[in-house]
């Protein structure tokens, strides 16, 4: 890998001798440590199991009975051939019968030094098992703390950003949680959005029409037209796609003129819900509505389709028996007839024993996004994944972080075709049972193109151990902020981003002084982070703090600094300063004692005006000629005697996030 060493500056801290009192030396720089990884997402290590649509259930005694065998023997090299072996030729009801079976072959790869196929079966048994697993999950998250993302809470997320406002011009992502508004949501639910191709036409299901069956809601199609960047009120596709019956959950080929979409309780149907295609005629009306047929469909519900890219797949989100859990995402394809060929299940990376639902395949790239219960680092009920196709497998699913997913439910996930902006529905806290439609930024998280991955570790300059604090990346193009997450207890820390990309990275904690680092994502890079940790039982003095004789003015190349700690009194509100002046012998000792004074009050005030810090959280005191470090004999005697001490007050008890 070519690495490209970046070129630090160091704020170097005055050498003082000490007499009766320690310095702290705080480089507020760091040295060259962060490796970044190009374009495309890694193929992960796949385990196959080509019986999974062929069979429900795979059983052979005497296999079985010569692999206790050898495990009762401990030729452990021995069983894991057949084990393996054994395992591949699951079907879907294999994985929660026989899960004792999948977390066996995990151990035995471990032992063979092959961790990572250990652990993508560790997370098969997490999301198949119908059992008491504390033991799995114990084990397997004793393994991955040092490689899963911890988050930080989006509350305090927010806090962070509007604590740097005054110092810093990065913004959290724009328009969270922005409602669409009255003229696409109504009072009552409101969900499963789609957009054209063009971004310009949005598809989605509403029951705002209640004259259903037997008086029930009626879920029917709405769409909306965007003029000038605004959505015009929502208008019913009108009949022959709406009905007496429930419709909803559609798509759009790429051309407009054809409409996948759901329709149940419909006398032609197969199942409580069938998938239909209808084409724009030429008048413009929508019309020849089809059912895609007992292929596709099942006597259980079948809904929310959703076209790939080449739009000769189909996935879709259904209940019908013999999936992994209570309802799986199923796909279907043509064939070179143009014909929809029998559905088959996605497998055990995408499906659970729990719910998958609301596939989403993005418009140009091979990305499946969908809402799921049982997936892996769930933050509340149903969460929106998103999963890589490469080399023909389903890579480890990816939650989208906290700025979409949040304590409730997210579903019917969708993206404009250039990745701007994101739709889908979910409820507001006060109202759990009424759907709305919400639209913002798609933040890093959830971009498919987010596959730079930048990873490094902080540890302590002196000590070599990891430290810990909060990381924060901000796109400096976009002048926004992505979610904020705590460094691993290993140090390390880590980020898929866009490449050729400009961004900065701010590390924060309450044992060192803010990190900030400019990286440009065009090459392989690699510098390594390093600090030294605040003392707060000693004084901090800085060489770059040196006034002019006999003034009190603050000078450009002071601002450096006093900046950094102006920006970490900003991230840490609860903290305190003391800043203390000092001169040598030399001269009048009245004008000595004021000058000091003068001098601390000037930094305190510049620090007070740049970080906007309430008054009181400073102190500055001015001591002259009467604390010196050493007997002035020589010059440099007098140079070390002139000084500003910085000391940072540590309240007593600190949360992790140290406020």
């Amino acid at each position: 890998m070519n690495r490209l060493y970046l070129l630090v500056l160091f704020f170097i801290l005055v050498p003082a001798l000490c007499q009766a009192q320690e310095y702290k030396h705080i480089p507020l720089d760091t040295e060259p440590g962060i490796k970044v990884h190009k374009k495309a997402p890694k193929q992960e290590v796949q385990i196959t199991f080509p019986n999974l649509n062929k069979l429900p259930y795979y059983h052979d005694e005497k296999k079985l009975a010569a692999i206790q065998k050898l495990e009762k023997k401990r030729r452990y090299n021995e069983v894991l051939p057949l084990l393996e072996a054994y395992v591949n030729n699951f079907g879907i009801e294999n994985f929660y019968k026989d899960t004792p079976l999948i977390w066996r072959l995990g151990q035995l790869l471990e032992k063979q030094d092959q961790p990572e196929k250990a652990k993508a079966l560790y997370r098969m048994v997490l999301k198949h098992h119908r059992s008491d697993v504390r033991r799995v999950y114990s084990y397997y998250d004793s393994l991955e703390q040092n490689t899963k993302d911890y988050y930080v809470p989006l509350k305090h997320y927010y806090e962070l950003v509007e604590y740097r406002k005054s110092v810093a011009s990065f913004q959290p992502p724009k328009g969270v949680y922005l409602n669409m508004g009255n003229a696409i949501n109504s009072p009552f639910e409101d969900y499963g959005p789609t957009i054209n191709s063009e971004d310009e036409v949005l598809i989605f299901t509403s029951q705002r029409n209640t004259q259903g069956i037997n008086g029930r809601a009626n879920e029917d199609l709405f769409y909306s037209r965007q003029e000038n960047g605004y959505w015009e009120a929502a208008q019913s596709f009108g009949k022959p796609i709406n009905s007496i019956y429930n419709e909803g959950s559609a798509c759009l080929s790429r051309d407009g003129n054809t409409l996948y979409f759901a329709r149940c309780e419909s006398p032609d149907g197969f199942g409580n819900c069938d998938i239909y295609v209808a084409t724009k005629q030429a008048d413009g009306t929508w019309g020849n509505i089809k059912n895609l047929g007992a292929g596709v469909n099942s006597s259980s519900w079948d809904s929310q389709p959703t076209l790939t890219a080449g739009e000769d797949t189909i996935y879709f989100a259904s209940d019908r028996l013999g999936g992994f859990g209570l309802s799986d995402i199923y796909y279907t394809h043509k064939n070179k007839k143009g014909e929809w060929q029998k559905a088959e299940n996605a497998g055990p990376i995408i499906n659970t024993r729990e719910s998958e639902v609301s596939p989403f395949f993005h418009p140009l790239y091979q990305v499946l996004y969908f809402s799921s219960r049982g997936q892996l680092y769930n933050f509340g009920d149903f969460d929106i994944y998103k999963t890589y196709r490469v080399g023909g497998q389903w890579q480890e699913p990816r939650n989208i972080g906290p700025l979409v997913n949040g304590r409730g439910s997210e579903y019917y996930f969708a993206i404009d075709s250039k990745s701007k902006n994101l739709y889908y529905a979910r409820s507001e806290a006060s109202d759990l049972h009424n759907l709305d439609l919400f639209s913002f930024p798609l933040p890093m998280e959830a971009h498919p193109l987010a596959v730079t991955k930048i990873e490094g570790t902080l540890v302590d300059s002196v000590t070599q151990k990891p430290l810990s604090g909060i990381i924060s990346v901000i796109d400096l193009e976009n002048g926004i902020e992505i979610s904020s997450k705590y460094i691993r207890p290993d140090g390390t820390f880590e980020f898929d981003l866009i490449d050729n990309t400009k961004y900065m990275m701010l590390i924060q904690s309450p044992d060192f002084f803010t990190i900030e680092r400019e990286l440009s994502l065009q090459q392989d890079t690699a510098f390594q982070i390093m600090t030294t940790l605040i003392d707060y039982s000693v004084p901090m003095v800085f060489r770059n703090i040196e006034f002019d004789q006999a003034q009190s003015d603050i000078k450009e190349e002071m601002k450096p600094i006093l900046d950094e700690v102006a920006l970490f009194l900003v991230d840490h509100p609860t903290f305190k300063l003391e800043i203390s002046g000092h001169t040598d012998a030399a001269g009048n000792p009245e004008f000595n004692l004021a000058l000091s004074q003068d001098r601390a009050d000037a930094i305190r005030k510049y620090i007070e005006e740049k970080g906007n810090i309430a008054r009181g959280r400073i102190e500055s005191f001015g001591f002259g000629s009467t604390k010196p470090l050493r007997e002035e004999k020589t010059e440099d005697d007098r140079r070390i005697n002139r000084r500003v001490e910085f000391k940072v007050i540590k309240p007593e008890k600190l949360d992790r996030n140290g406020r």
